[in-house]
């Protein structure tokens, strides 16, 4: 595998707060990697930075071998970044072919004209050849605000994804998916990415989740990486221990100094 995603030194300040501090990591093509970390750690924040909704203050993102810091995240999904939400951006009014047809229009056209789009029978097929592929075909008539939560998160998915990426970005694609479906839920997204190489990047605050489903694993605390590597590694890992998966006791006077200054 060749690299794909490179953050360099990557960081980004809110008045005096740091949330990101010199972020380096390297993504290979069909890796599926995931990301943990407490809340307030920056992972919502690199995924920002990764997907142009952030300029970072500091640092470059390459992409494909290409400078992409602080393009907007237009281009970038016309490059190949998608990226999904934890709480999924949708038109509630309208239906899930809708929805997937005006993401088809605006990601998937360089000149997107959404009105003469939507008059085209082949749009109307390849929305619902989407849907289908995702297991959501049957609610293709069913205005969005009806439907259920796990129902949305997928529309969400598949309308990021429908220009066919080479890096998601998934924001806790769990978070509010019944604990039963859960996995199978997760399950069947890595299958589909898996088999069409594409890399993976996901924020999720299962651990279960994660050791299931992340061929490597990143650990975020307070803005900064803390362990990189294997799933077994970094949860056997002291630090994660302390500070992510929630052992008793507090962190060590070491870790607390080598990561408090920005």
């Amino acid at each position: 595998m060749t690299d794909l995603l490179q953050c360099i030194g990557v960081q980004r300040r809110f008045g005096d707060f740091l949330a990101a501090k010199g972020i380096d990591l390297t993504v290979r093509h069909g890796e599926i990697v995931g990301i943990i970390g407490a809340n307030g750690a920056g992972k919502t924040t690199l995924f920002n930075i990764i997907s142009g909704y952030l300029k970072p203050t500091d640092g470059r993102i390459m992409f494909r071998g290409m400078d992409v810091t602080g393009l907007p995240p237009r281009f970038l999904v016309r490059q190949g970044i998608a990226r999904s939400f934890q709480v999924p951006q949708l038109f509630g009014r309208s239906t899930a072919r809708e929805n997937m047809m005006i993401a088809l229009s605006l990601l998937a056209e360089r000149r997107p004209s959404i009105l003469r789009r939507f008059s085209e029978r082949g749009l109307i097929d390849q929305a619902e050849r989407v849907l289908s592929a995702y297991g959501i075909g049957e609610h293709a008539d069913a205005v969005v605000a009806n439907i259920p939560q796990g129902v949305r998160k997928l529309l969400d998915i598949a309308m990021a994804t429908c220009a066919d990426p080479a890096l998601v970005l998934l924001d806790e694609p769990t978070s509010g998916v019944s604990s039963d479906e859960k996995n199978q839920f997760v399950s069947g997204l890595i299958e589909r990415f898996r088999k069409a190489s594409t890399a993976v990047i996901f924020i999720e605050h299962d651990m279960d989740i994660v050791r299931e489903h992340a061929s490597r694993v990143i650990a975020l605390y307070e803005g900064r990486i803390i362990a990189d590597g294997a799933a077994d590694v970094i949860f056997a890992d002291e630090d994660v221990i302390r500070f992510i998966t929630g052992a008793a006791g507090g962190a060590s006077p070491q870790v607390k100094d080598r990561y408090a200054s920005a």
